[in-house]
């Protein structure tokens, strides 16, 4: 490994910090230039986020096996219209990794119907703990993409900008290999939504690769969070902000379980540069698109084999 193993991802402190108190906490601006400063550089960052209760971030993994714990039959009937948003397992490419998604899952009646699939007499537990670590990661988003549009100088979209999205978790399982030998989790991709945030237990495995192509290792913590820039909001940025490649590489017996939470812009709802984004320095990158029909593109056999699907789409 050599080098690789000491390349971090940055870490930012976001203790005490809120949409509301912004004004007011002298520490915003700071955190919002480290903010600005990682997402220019790695597209991601390691955020420290106190407003997840301890017993939050237990609930949440015991919650996790409950749900993977089901029979097949039973997950298979977690579908969507949109591509990714419902069941994915018993692909022989990635043989450890399967996943569901929640639509809209810091909206509490939104998060009991999906439990009622699974649990046809409910349950209630299940659907609190997968509600509440809900919001608490939608404020963390909603906090980040408001010190990005200020750091970017377009503050006065911020408004449209979070009203074109909502929210979509997707909660994973990447089984042991049974081996020391490293295993493909999930195959190297850059997220196509505005912001994900990453949540996962104590079994490392997420990789992401630097602009000059090094990997660096994420080494779990328990009170700390990924957040990371996906496609849509680096076309939104007009290059601005990096999207950057990952993967998942498993070795070992332990389960990797993770989630995410993706802002994702909301069908219909078109990805374009605020015009402020675009000058002589700054060309636009990319047409305006709708994410939906990008994502029935990147979904086809020629999109999923293209690194860089949103290029070949709709750049310019």
């Amino acid at each position: 490994m050599g080098s690789e193993t000491t390349l971090k991802l940055p870490v930012i402190d976001f203790t005490n910090l809120n949409l509301e108190a912004n004004n007011n906490n002298p520490n915003w601006e700071a955190v919002k230039s480290q903010v600005h400063k990682a997402l220019v550089e790695y597209g991601c960052f390691e955020a420290i986020f106190d407003k997840v209760p301890l017993h939050l971030r237990k609930a949440i993994f015991g919650a996790l096996e409950e749900l993977f714990d089901l029979p097949l039959q039973t997950k298979m009937l977690n579908v969507s219209k949109k591509p990714y948003h419902g069941y994915i397992g018993q692909y022989p490419m990635v043989p450890l990794f399967e996943s569901m998604g929640i639509n809209d899952a810091n909206v509490y009646e939104e998060v009991e119907s999906i439990t009622n699939i699974f649990w046809p007499h409910g349950k209630p537990n299940f659907s609190k703990t997968i509600h509440s670590f809900s919001e608490e990661l939608a404020e963390l988003d909603q906090i980040v993409r408001k010190m990005i549009l200020e750091s970017l100088g377009v503050e006065k979209y911020l408004e449209e900008h979070m009203n074109s999205t909502n929210y979509l978790l997707r909660v994973m399982k990447y089984k042991g290999p049974q081996t020391s030998e490293t295993k493909l989790g999930l195959s190297t991709h850059t997220d196509k939504n505005i912001v994900t945030i990453l949540y996962q237990n104590q079994v490392e495995g997420l990789e992401v690769l630097t602009k000059d192509g090094k990997w660096i290792n994420y080494e779990p913590t328990p009170h700390s969070f990924v957040v990371m820039i996906g496609d849509s909001l680096h076309a939104w940025s007009n290059g601005r902000l990096y999207s950057p490649f990952h993967r998942v590489m498993m070795s070992g017996n332990e389960a990797r379980y993770s989630l995410g939470l993706f802002s994702v812009p909301k069908g219909g709802s078109i990805v374009k540069a605020p015009g402020e984004l675009v000058d002589e320095e700054h060309p636009l990158l990319f047409k305006p698109f709708d994410h939906v029909e990008f994502l029935k593109y990147y979904y086809t056999k020629e999109g999923h084999a293209d690194q860089f699907a949103l290029r070949t789409y709709c750049g310019v």
